[in-house]
């Protein structure tokens, strides 16, 4: 078990750094992408941390997860928002 919960903090330590190197390379935008290996490598460090009982950044991880999901959310708006104007008629004046 102790394995399994190093690998997987191990993981979560990788997904954070990728997705920073990733955007401030300029290879990826904040978008999708670079949210999902926030959320992921959020999760994984806040299991690993909750494991070893290290609070800190246990609650620091669920905070960033938080922030994470509320990004998704607002670029699935957006996306939404944009599919609907693409779809809807251009009035005439």
């Amino acid at each position: 078990m102790d394995l399994l919960i190093e690998l997987i903090g191990w993981a979560g330590a990788a997904a954070l750094l990728l997705a920073y190197g990733l955007l401030s390379g300029g290879r990826i935008t904040s978008g999708t992408v670079y949210q999902l290996l926030n959320l992921g490598g959020s999760v994984a460090l806040a299991v690993n941390a909750f494991y070893h009982r290290a609070l800190p950044s246990a609650v620091l991880n669920v905070i960033w997860l938080v922030i994470g999901l509320a990004a998704l959310r607002g670029l699935a708006a957006r996306r939404s928002r944009d599919r609907a104007a693409e779809s809807t008629p251009a009035q005439r004046t």
